[in-house]
This record gives C-alpha cells, sequence and structure tokens, in this order.
C-alpha cells in the first residue's frame, strides 16, 4: 500500500533521496542504477568503432561515453525543466522518480481540478522549449568544432538529440507532452475532459500508422536507436486508439 510523507503519497519501498523546489525525488530499491546509461555507452562504443576503426578502444569509449552524456543529458534536461516550469506556476509535479538512471515525472492525478488548462499546457511545455532552446545552443558550438573530430560528432549528437526531442514530444500522444498540451487545448475551447480524451484517442490511429512507417525508414537507413523509439512510439500509438492503453498507464 502507499505511504504518505510531507504531503507526498509514496509506493511500497519508494523513499525520497531529496527536494527540488516542491518536488521530491524519489527512488524504489536499486532502481536508481544507471542501466540506461551501460547499456547506451556500449551502443556508442560500437557505432564509434565502426565509425572509426583505426582508432583505440579508449578514444571508442571516449566517444561513446561523450554521446551517452549528451543524449542522456538532454533527456535529464527535459524533465528537469517539467520540475522547475511547474513549481514556477505553483503546480508542482508530485514526484520525480529515479529509474534505470533516468528521472520519470510522476503526476498522481493527471486530471486534477486545481490545475488550470493553461497550467497543465505550461507544464507540459517545458521539455520541449529547453530542447529546442539547447538546439539553437548546440548548433552555435558545432559550427566551432573541427570536422570529423570526436568534439563535432558529440555536438552533432547532442543537436540531433535536442532536436528529435523537441519534435517527438510535441506529438499527441497521452503521456507525452503533446498529449496534455492537444487534450487541455480543447478543455480550455468548451471541449468536457471525457471529450478531449476521446479526440487524442482518435488522432492516434493515424499517428500509430506514420510511426509504423517513419520505424520502418529508419531501420532501412540502418538508424537502429531511433527505429526502435519509433516503434516503441508507434506502439504505444496504437494502444491508446485501440483503448488498450489509458492515459494513466502510458510509461514513456
Amino acid at each position: 500500500m502507499p505511504s504518505e510523507m510531507d504531503g507526498h503519497s509514496l509506493d511500497l519501498n519508494e523513499e525520497i533521496i531529496g527536494i527540488i523546489g516542491e518536488t521530491p525525488v524519489t527512488r524504489i530499491g536499486f532502481t536508481w542504477l544507471p542501466l540506461t546509461q551501460l547499456i547506451l555507452w556500449v551502443i556508442f562504443i560500437h557505432t564509434a568503432a565502426r565509425r572509426k576503426p583505426e582508432n583505440s578502444r579508449m578514444q571508442w569509449s571516449w566517444e561513446g561515453f561523450l554521446k551517452m552524456v549528451v543524449v542522456l543529458g538532454s533527456e535529464w534536461c527535459h524533465n528537469l525543466a517539467h520540475l522547475f516550469v511547474s513549481n514556477w506556476i505553483g503546480k508542482p509535479m508530485d514526484k520525480m522518480r529515479i529509474q534505470a538512471g533516468m528521472p520519470r515525472c510522476i503526476y498522481q492525478e493527471i486530471n486534477a481540478e486545481d490545475v488550470t488548462p493553461d497550467q497543465h499546457i505550461t507544464r507540459a511545455l517545458g521539455g520541449p522549449v529547453i530542447n529546442f532552446l539547447l538546439c539553437l545552443f548546440i548548433g552555435t558550438a558545432r559550427s566551432l568544432t573541427r570536422p570529423d573530430s570526436t568534439s563535432e560528432e558529440t555536438a552533432k549528437t547532442a543537436y540531433q538529440t535536442n532536436l528529435l526531442l523537441s519534435l517527438i514530444s510535441l506529438l499527441p500522444i497521452p503521456g507525452i507532452d503533446g498529449g496534455p498540451i492537444f487534450k487541455w487545448s480543447l478543455v480550455k475551447r468548451g471541449k468536457s475532459i471525457k471529450e478531449a480524451d476521446k479526440a487524442v484517442q482518435r488522432v492516434n490511429g493515424p499517428l500509430a500508422v506514420f510511426l509504423g512507417l517513419f520505424s520502418s525508414w529508419a531501420f532501412s537507413m540502418k538508424k537502429i536507436l531511433l527505429g526502435f523509439f519509433s516503434l516503441m512510439l508507434g506502439m504505444i500509438s496504437l494502444s491508446v486508439f485501440a483503448g488498450w492503453l489509458k492515459e494513466e498507464e502510458v510509461k514513456v
């Protein structure tokens, strides 16, 4: 059964390891272990070895480490932006849970009556906006790097990651930013929450088809990570459209 601490509901064995603003940062057991970081590091070491087979293992490892940092660091920035914006508007997220070394934003009441549609939209926009701003900064920094160098490759990865996050996160899928933005925009225009949820569900049908085609293209171009990510989103989108998955059940 969940427990209560300082007004925040905690799951069984969940503990608070810090507070940012009014939002507790939590973990459950060893779920904080940086498994995501280690897996992505290995993947990027492999791609570095294929890109420049003449380099040493140390050079491959260093390039892989830098790419891992900028990719997952961008995701951290995305989620921390949600946290800071939610605190700034006075409607803080309930908690940020660390799982596999990565943050997950937790809103325990997704249709909270004390949060206005504008506040829901503002909270959801925090992540995409910070990624877009990082794109502008990284794009300038990339122009200062030496062509075909590790720094140029790292800057390119950082730019592509933030561009992808700023666009993908705006897709109207429940559980990621575009879903709440679309839903609460409809509520703001007079739709009921139930009607808005139905509209979000309907739009995920054609979106699932698009994501499936995009995933196939990514795999054909040997963009494996992009292919897997878009396939995962496509499966979530299809599940939402079919009614197999509700907004509060989406875990992205």
